[in-house]
């Protein structure tokens, strides 16, 4: 997890407007960072905030190689088949950095063939001084974020890994102008006219939800045909994520709530950990309210797989302290995201400032992949419960993967998701759709089958679901919510503020929007829709109203 940030057809170069946008994702990169201009290319200026996370020497960005001097890389992401890319095609890696083969499979395919031979998660813009071109492109899944602000009348274009780092030049942009997010599974390009201008040649979409992927794959299809059953197949298929995963030179942590998805990450962690004599011990995380039966499940876990575990309580002078800056960080007003970021951040803020954990797994992905959310058992045909699978995996950049990646990347963590590993999203998507349906009123039947005799996690765990504890996590968020109105109270102006676009639907979601709109005046696309259950007759977004939910 790492920071960038660009500008191209600027007038003026690094102005001070430019410093202080390039100064607000700092907590993206803490170990070091550069700001860059080529006198070749007057109106082009990069920025990197970096984290350290794979060769701290020489890992540093802008990249330039000497073997290709003209080329300029800066990117937020983990090319977990580096080194197979090396090997197949003999490049000459001149450092031990990841991203570098980017750089090396660019020179030798081109763009297009580039992204879909990465097997990784990124979001990165490649200058290439002597074709006069700029490229741009992002992860199949959106894991990096990226955002564009793009002023055609006045030529020109800037990116970064965030909103905040783009809303002073946008201010100053024309009223045509545009910033959004970059759209996962997209790449574009980019021509450098004569006057230092910036022009869009085309967009190209490369990847959509469960498509095979196009990189020689992390596990082969001989390897995987010796496996007898789908079961077999479906949990080698999740270790191996995880095993690629573990490609690090910080300390690999796992946070866990005791539910399904993030026991399984942690367990396989814990057995790969060993299996290749990590050093440490694994931390685990574990946060709650109270006596929050999420705090006992996870502890559950933890005894059982002897991680060195932290919990974590926080209260109502926590949110007040946190709501406001939660949703600064989250850049969204989307009232389901930002409930579920806060016991993420305050998680996050925990682990940096009491541990030496840096890069951290989670269980994010498994509800959108194997239809995890309650409301599956209420889709009225199987193929309607595949399509919602893919709407979900195709918008998670904006919800949980926005929530995931903006709560951790505030306190400098780097989040791991191998539920989003794109080998394992394609088996799982292309197994027989009926399979993969809630059964018998348990959801995720085909992913807690997969691990059933493999060992790993205890029956006790393995196949406890939500009404095992659903009257105790609904008296928590009854608690976290009731502290939210009593904010919301004390702090919602009276006056009647009128919004564009999305309308909140609650004095709730009025307040965040009034917040939102204190750093993002005007940009009411970032959230398109509010988050919400589907087939179900509910106004509010939490699984407590659903009909299935055992709670009073």
């Amino acid at each position: 997890m790492c920071g960038i940030w660009g500008t191209f057809g600027m007038d003026g170069g690094l102005t001070p407007t430019c410093i202080k946008c390039f100064a607000a994702i700092v907590h993206r990169g803490p170990d070091a960072w550069r700001l860059e201009q080529d006198s070749r290319e007057p109106q082009v200026v990069l920025g990197f905030q970096r984290l350290a996370i794979v060769d701290g020497l020489h890992g540093m960005q802008p990249m330039k190689l000497h073997c290709f001097p003209r080329l300029t890389l800066i990117c937020n992401g983990e090319i977990y088949n580096c080194k197979r890319l090396r090997e197949q095609y003999n490049f000459p890696y001149e450092t031990n950095c990841d991203v570098e083969a980017i750089i090396h499979t660019y020179k030798k395919f081109g763009i297009a063939d580039t992204v879909t031979k990465l097997d990784g998660v990124f979001s990165f813009c490649l200058i290439d001084g002597e074709a006069r071109k700029v490229y741009i492109a992002r992860d199949p899944y959106g894991v990096r974020p990226l955002f564009k602000l793009h002023d055609e009348k006045k030529g020109l274009m800037a990116i970064c890994s965030e909103a905040k780092g783009l809303m002073g030049l946008k201010q100053k942009a024309s009223e045509s102008s545009s910033l959004g997010q970059f759209p996962p599974g997209h790449f574009e390009v980019w021509s450098l006219l004569d006057d230092g201008k910036i022009k869009l040649d085309y967009t190209e979409r490369y990847f959509t939800p469960g498509t095979p992927p196009r990189f020689v794959p992390y596990v082969s299809t001989e390897e995987l045909a010796k496996l007898n059953s789908l079961y077999e197949k479906t949990a080698f298929l999740l270790e191996a994520a995880c095993k690629k995963r573990l490609m690090s030179d910080r300390r690999i942590g796992c946070l866990l709530s005791g539910g399904l998805d993030s026991s399984l990450i942690t367990a396989l962690v814990v057995k790969l950990a060993k299996e290749h004599k990590l050093p440490y011990k694994i931390q685990t995380f574990a946060i709650g309210m109270g006596d929050s039966p999420d705090l006992a499940a996870a502890r559950t876990v933890a005894d059982y797989l002897g991680t060195e575990h932290h919990e974590i309580r926080f209260d109502e002078n926590d949110v007040r302290q946190s709501l406001d800056n939660v949703i600064y960080h989250l850049e969204t007003f989307d009232i389901t995201t930002i409930r579920a970021s806060l016991p993420m951040y305050l998680l996050s803020k925990y682990i940096k400032e009491n541990t030496d954990t840096t890069v951290v797994f989670s269980g994010e992905g498994a509800d959108e992949v194997a239809q995890g959310y309650i409301y599956f058992r209420d889709a009225p045909t199987i193929t309607a419960a595949h399509e919602e699978s893919i709407r979900l995996l195709s918008d998670i950049y904006l919800y949980d993967g926005l929530r995931a990646d903006r709560t951790t990347s505030a306190f400098s963590l780097e989040l791991r998701v191998p539920f989003l590993d794109i080998q394992f999203t394609h088996h799982y998507l292309n197994i027989e759709p009926k399979l993969r349906q809630p059964q018998n009123g348990v959801e995720k039947h085909l992913l807690r089958s997969s691990f059933a005799k493999s060992g790993l996690l205890p029956d006790s765990i393995l196949w406890r679901h939500k009404e095992a504890f659903s009257d105790g996590v609904a008296s928590v968020k009854k608690s976290l919510f009731t502290t939210i109105s009593e904010i919301i109270a004390e702090r919602l102006p009276e006056d009647d503020q009128q919004f564009k676009g999305l309308q909140p639907t609650s004095t709730e979601s009025k307040y965040y929007r009034y917040v939102f709109e204190k750093s993002f005046s005007g940009q009411h696309n970032f959230t398109p829709y509010y988050w919400m259950p589907k087939w179900v007759q509910v106004s509010d977004p939490s699984a407590r109203f659903i009909k299935h939910y055992a709670a009073t």
